[in-house]
């Protein structure tokens, strides 16, 4: 099954995170293994705050590695469902968050999801195999 990277993991290997970075090197490599590995433009968007240069990104997030996929409209819909849940249960933002997207993206397709923020996909997407530490 193919696995969509959340953000984080590639912040833990772009920054080498002292705590999380080699559980995430460990996680894409088992991803890259299967196949590239699954971006959208919301973990781009997340990811290039990171960068001074659009090159720079492209680099890190070269084509032999990533696969990059457009976001379902499918998947912006069931994104605004888990974001009114959300508001419901008492959540205070104003707009949905990037997780509600890649989320519903990862279940609209079917992808496993590699993460570190467990309790919003389990709370908000159920179906969505996850990948996270410690499991």
């Amino acid at each position: 099954m193919s696995r969509l990277l959340d953000t984080n993991i590639l912040l833990d290997i772009l920054t080498d995170d002292p705590v999380w970075g080699a559980w995430s090197k460990r996680q894409f490599k088992a991803a890259v293994a299967r196949g590239p590995a699954l971006i959208n433009p919301i973990i781009y968007a997340e990811l290039a705050a990171h960068f001074a240069k659009v090159e720079e990104l492209d680099h890190f997030l070269r084509p032999t590695l990533f696969k990059r996929l457009p976001l379902p409209y499918e998947a912006a819909f069931r994104a605004s469902r888990a974001f009114l849940a959300y508001r419901a249960a008492g959540g205070n933002k104003a707009s949905p968050l990037p997780d509600f997207y890649i989320g519903a993206h990862a279940e609209h397709a079917g992808f496993t999801l590699v993460t570190r923020d467990v309790a919003r996909y389990r709370t908000y997407f159920p179906k969505v195999k996850l990948i996270v530490p410690n499991e």
